[in-house]
């Protein structure tokens, strides 16, 4: 699923389905967490960071104190591709270490 070709609505709800944190904003997928504190919200976003740079797939991040917001989407292919859910899998799994 890391490939930057779009997916049809059809991929897209089954990968939403796969995971629960993410939500839908048009043609962004987009999750908010809490972290347990300011530094373990740091610690999450450098391991978002170094699996970001890993895909060559950045997010959009919004850090307020230990409240992270993430917003995925391929504007190169103009919307969702199997990299922004690839990412969203590796976040998941990043606020599970913290």
């Amino acid at each position: 699923m890391g490939s930057s070709t779009l997916l049809t609505e059809d991929e897209i709800t089954a990968a939403l389905a796969a995971l629960p944190h993410w939500r839908r904003s048009g043609d962004s997928i987009t999750r908010t967490a809490d972290a347990e504190d300011f530094p373990s919200a740091i610690r999450v976003v450098n391991a978002v960071a170094d699996a970001a740079e890993r895909l060559n797939h950045h997010p959009d991040i919004d850090i307020r104190w230990r409240t992270l917001t993430f917003v995925l989407s391929t504007h190169s292919a103009g919307g969702l591709t199997g990299l922004d859910f690839q990412l969203a899998a590796l976040i998941d799994q990043a606020f599970e270490r913290a």
